[in-house]
């Protein structure tokens, strides 16, 4: 995972609640294959972000996870980091498009798309999340989601999970109370009221699905799994104009 952390912030609070605690992020080891859509982001051949593939050739993922296309590659069908287990697929990025008004400072908009040197191979391993659309229902209050990723399992560790892991999270309405007015219109926050699952480090860009459909990127947060501050993820549900018509430019080659 992820994400901006504001480390003195939360040692202040961690003070105050009268311990400084290392939580274990909630969740476990998926089956393998299971995340079909779930993509691993490498650079110099290391994991770094998640993403999620959308179709055969195109993945999205958090713009804060931008690197040079050439410099990045896609990695799906992965399970296991440390392991060359045979049905990977690796690919090339082409073309690396950030949100035109992404904001670095505050991460507003945070949302990229990938699109693969060449299409996916779609099997039993590997196919693309459902996007959601305008007949499915809203987000709402403790509807339940999932978040998916190769992050660090323990707060302020610097270790990568080796295998793809998932916690189940909750949608929290109006959580600009935690972030103090720093939650826009492209932000839904997800977690669980009594802390402990979350992402973290290593799980930016990855996927937040509730009800079957891809609604968040992993995005920012304070910390990992406290329950003052849940994760902000970038809500899909805005960009959906925008995903299908940078898939459908020709151009966008």
């Amino acid at each position: 995972m992820k994400k901006c952390v504001e480390y003195a912030l939360l040692l202040v609070i961690s003070i105050i609640q009268g311990s400084v605690q290392q939580r274990i992020i909630g969740g476990q080891e998926v089956e393998p294959y299971s995340i079909k859509y779930q993509a691993s982001i490498q650079y110099n051949n290391n994991h770094y972000c998640g993403g999620t593939l959308i179709n055969a050739q195109w993945v999205v993922s958090a713009a804060h996870c931008w690197k040079p296309n050439y410099l990045i590659k896609v990695v799906l069908a992965e399970h296991d980091l440390s392991k060359k287990e045979g049905v990977e697929q690796v690919f090339n990025v082409s073309r690396t498009l950030v949100y035109y008004l992404y904001n670095y400072r505050t991460f507003d908009n945070d949302i990229m798309l990938l699109k693969l040197e060449r299409p996916a191979d779609l099997n039993s391993y590997v196919q693309p999340a459902v996007l959601p659309n305008s007949d499915t229902p809203q987000m709402y209050k403790g509807m339940s989601c999932v978040v998916s990723g190769w992050g660090v399992t323990q707060v302020y560790s610097y270790y990568l999970s080796p295998v793809l892991r998932a916690v189940d999270v909750q949608i929290i309405p109006n959580c600009q109370y935690y972030y103090y007015f720093r939650i826009t219109d492209n932000m839904v926050c997800a977690g669980s009221l009594l802390g402990g699952k979350d992402s973290c480090q290593g799980d930016s860009g990855g996927p937040l699905v509730c009800d079957g459909n891809f609604e968040g990127i992993v995005s920012w947060g304070i910390g990992c799994a406290n329950p003052y501050f849940p994760g902000v993820y970038t809500k899909i549900r805005n960009y959906i104009r925008w995903i299908n018509w940078i898939i459908s430019d020709t151009t966008a080659d």
